[in-house]
């Protein structure tokens, strides 16, 4: 990509060369297909339509410094995918042919995965929807499968910056016992009035608390929380949220570098108590949090008062972002070469 201003990049979307999609019917997965369209074609009964049958993953690409395209944590998002798929009643996407369509559409895109320095990645968004067609509320008997990429410009293009955000009492992400723990298309409908409540308020993202008492901390917007404290890198158990690849990432880095890992249920009260906190995922792999407000109990909890990320927060952003490029040895086993 000769004319591509790869350090301009949004993250936002590009169309690529080529898309990958499968299709399950009749009890098995055909073969993969390659397509060059941006469109698909979906019947009107559709079950992703009517009753919410859709799931995807979001994981990158990265250029190292010897020109080979690695990926981060695959099989991870690929057992995620399972998983999600299982909780509501779909055909599951088997890892191999996971693997397969990610490793062939990266390939086949291959001029878009950005340079290393660049500060960009190649983003790949693997999506599963229920295509057959029913007007009963079931589970269809058929199902798409179709992985696309885009490269993206970094989350913080001026750098990794603290953003504010403001605790929602008003708005529920997900329940208990519901949806929540995995990654389909209406948990984040559900975050939308909250999310843009707090954009109109001013702030980056809505801070949700667990839907039952209201006491306890769970999602950052559409990221995992966490704080510091005491040499402790904490992060909410939750039956009610996503197990973010990153979050699970950063614990095991956290007690690598002699950091104290919990993950446990956080009461809004510990926000008074923590020194850094943050919130964790795929897109911005952490984005600091400078303030947190919570208008109902008319509190606001303070961090990064010098306008900086946190100590324990850059040393956990710099070694992960630096595994994920190839600049330090990956102990953990997390990457995996593409070419």
């Amino acid at each position: 990509m000769e004319n591509l201003d790869w350090k301009s990049l949004p993250f936002g979307y590009m169309k690529t060369d080529y898309n990958i999609r499968c299709e399950y019917k009749d009890g098995k997965w055909g073969e993969l297909q390659v397509s060059d369209s941006e469109y698909i074609d979906i019947h009107i009964a559709a079950t992703a339509l009517h009753y919410g049958q859709e799931a995807f993953e979001g994981l990158k690409a990265y250029k190292g410094k010897d020109g080979k395209t690695r990926l981060f944590r695959w099989e991870d998002n690929a057992r995620r995918f399972i998983l999600s798929a299982d909780g509501i009643k779909m055909a599951q996407v088997p890892v191999d042919k996971f693997r397969e369509a990610l490793f062939r559409v990266i390939s086949l895109n291959s001029r878009f995965v950005p340079p290393y320095g660049s500060g960009a990645t190649l983003y790949i968004r693997p999506l599963l929807y229920g295509s057959g067609a029913e007007v009963g509320v079931k589970p269809a008997a058929e199902y798409t499968f179709i992985v696309f990429v885009t490269p993206v410009g970094p989350y913080f293009r001026e750098g990794i910056k603290p953003v504010n955000m403001m605790i929602c009492r008003d708005v529920d992400r997900a329940a208990p016992k519901g949806t929540g723990i995995f990654k389909v298309g209406g948990n984040y409908a559900a975050s939308l009035r909250a999310g843009i409540a707090a954009k109109n308020a001013g702030f980056s993202s809505a801070i949700f608390l667990d839907a039952k008492t209201k006491k306890f901390i769970d999602e950052c917007g559409p990221a995992n929380f966490f704080g510091i404290r005491d040499n402790s890198y904490v992060t909410p158990r939750s039956g009610s949220i996503l197990n973010s690849i990153t979050n699970r990432s950063l614990i095991e880095l956290a007690q690598s570098l002699g950091i104290k890992a919990e993950r446990r249920r956080v009461p809004v009260t510990e926000l008074a108590e923590f020194s850094e906190t943050g919130a964790c995922g795929t897109a911005a792999v952490i984005s600091p949090i400078g303030k947190i407000v919570d208008p109902e109990k008319n509190r606001i909890y303070e961090y990064c008062k010098d306008g900086k990320p946190g100590p324990v927060t850059m040393k956990l952003y710099n070694k992960l972002t630096r595994i994920q490029c190839g600049d330090e040895p990956d102990d953990f086993g997390w990457i995996t070469l593409v070419d």
